[in-house]
């Protein structure tokens, strides 16, 4: 058995068709989900991007005791794992930050390939000075990261030069030449978009927004949403839309060659993203105020917590929808059991054969998705514990964080400026799937069942017991 696997940052579930979005075109993954199982409660573990990658390459929940990080040199990794089993590993990625300024992400693969050129990645020094598309208060790092996006891609000349088109051909490219090659393969595929920068061809934009005149914000602050206005923040709706038909179109080529090379017979296919972005929902926009390295802040509402899964196995039936709560280790002991890999004990994830067998097993009945907390909660930074009915945003015992690193107090203080009182939340998911009333006071008693769930799974998965005592109190 053969496995691709298909990282798309920053894609939000409810923006695929097969999610039921009605507005934004994605035939080609809807296409996709239609001879898959589509999984409607995937959630991330750990978040954001670095620290979802390290989930996937550990099958852990590393946000326990790693940050915005390398790859540690001391954990055996999934490509590592795949090479005992006598697998090929190839990784081709345009995800700049597991590779860059020595993450390391590439260890222990046969082949990797680095497009380069995304986001921030230091590539290009000309031009000097770039145009940027709005005032530099409404871009993040005001226009820095853009203007280093913008010369990265000023030789770009057609929609083959964009970045997830550059990878999803180079993808289809090492398919080309090794699908006939190896007893089995692994490759993971992995691209940045549609994360920011949203500078997708024009006529993707015009699909959803033709007649805007305004500035183009397409970097954009993160935190309130409220310094953009109206026909702004819809427009960044129409940049990302454009983006995620973009990635579609790609993602849909690389599809049709899989296809092609007679692969589907043998060959398990996962496409899957790390998180999501607020498009002013909650008053939002972005994922985070404060940097990752500062343990995050923005609550994980499920805009971004809840990912899109869809997972095709050769002889399992197509066209199924899933709903058992699954996470990202999930994926990494799947991969694993569908090459045939030995001693997974290490992981804490559980293979989702059984789920696509259509087998009657006890499942796990809560997800759990945060930043990193090695640095305790001194940002603001909160858990998510998603049940099928709750979703409970648990925040750690702050103060008694603040007295052990008193330093941390600005960013505390920074965040309560920009959000108000950083609280506990409860919502009820049935009742309130957009998450717009608090119910935590007039249901503590689910907050605090939801609470010792927290803490049990916590305890579980190892947490240091320095680290643990921050959580074992729902103030």
């Amino acid at each position: 058995m053969n496995v691709i696997l298909i990282v798309s940052d920053t894609f939000r579930f409810d923006h695929l068709g097969c999610y039921g979005n009605k507005w934004i075109r994605t035939p080609n993954l809807d296409d996709f989900a239609d001879k898959a199982t589509v999984f409607e409660r995937a959630y991330a573990a750990s978040f954001p991007t670095v620290p979802h990658r390290h989930d996937l390459f550990t099958g852990r929940y590393t946000f326990t005791y790693s940050d915005w990080a390398p790859l540690p040199k001391n954990e055996m990794v999934l490509s590592q794992m795949l090479r005992q089993a006598g697998c090929v590993t190839q990784l081709v990625a345009d995800t700049p930050h597991i590779l860059k300024d020595g993450f390391n992400y590439d260890r222990g693969f046969d082949g990797w390939l680095w497009i380069r050129g995304q986001e921030n990645d230091r590539y290009m020094t000309a031009p000097r000075k770039a145009r940027l598309p709005c005032e530099p208060s409404k871009l993040r790092k005001r226009g820095v990261t853009t203007t280093q996006h913008m010369r990265n891609v000023s030789s770009r000349r057609s929609e083959k030069d964009y970045f997830v088109a550059q990878t999803m051909t180079a993808a289809a490219k090492w398919l080309e030449l090794n699908y006939d090659q190896h007893e089995k393969f692994f490759l993971h595929v992995d691209t940045f978009d549609p994360h920011e920068p949203w500078d997708p061809p024009g006529w993707y934009v015009d699909m959803y927004d033709p007649d805007y005149d305004g500035e183009e914000v397409t970097y954009p602050v993160y935190g309130p949403s409220s310094y953009l206005d109206e026909d702004e923040l819809k427009h960044c709706r129409a940049l990302y839309a454009g983006e995620a038909t973009l990635v579609d179109r790609w993602i849909g080529m690389l599809l049709q060659k899989i296809n092609d090379l007679g692969l589907l017979d043998d060959t398990a296919v996962i496409f899957t993203s790390d998180h999501g972005f607020y498009h002013g929902e909650h008053g939002l926009m972005g994922k985070s105020i404060i940097a990752p390295t500062a343990g995050g802040s923005c609550p994980l509402y499920e805009e971004v917590a809840h990912v899109p899964l869809i997972a095709y196995t050769p002889s399992v039936n197509g066209a199924r929808h899933c709903q058992a709560l699954v996470q990202p280790p999930d994926l990494t002991a799947t991969i694993l059991e569908l090459i045939g890999a030995k001693n997974l004990d290490s992981l804490q994830g559980r293979s989702l054969l059984p789920l696509l067998r259509e087998e009657n097993v006890a499942w796990r009945d809560f997800a759990v998705t945060s930043p990193s907390i090695i640095h305790g909660p001194v940002s603001g930074q909160r858990i998510t514990v998603t049940t099928k009915e709750w979703a409970l945003i648990c925040r750690g015992q702050v103060e008694e964080a603040l007295a052990k690193n008193p330093g941390r107090r600005t960013n505390f203080s920074r965040l309560e400026n920009l959000t108000g009182k950083v609280e506990n939340e409860l919502y009820n998911l049935s009742e309130d799937p957009k998450q717009e009333k608090n119910v935590f006071d007039e249901e503590r008693d689910a907050a605090e069942q939801l609470h010792l769930t927290l803490v049990e799974f916590l305890r579980k998965v190892g947490t240091q017991e320095e680290l643990l005592r921050y959580w074992e109190r729902l103030q």
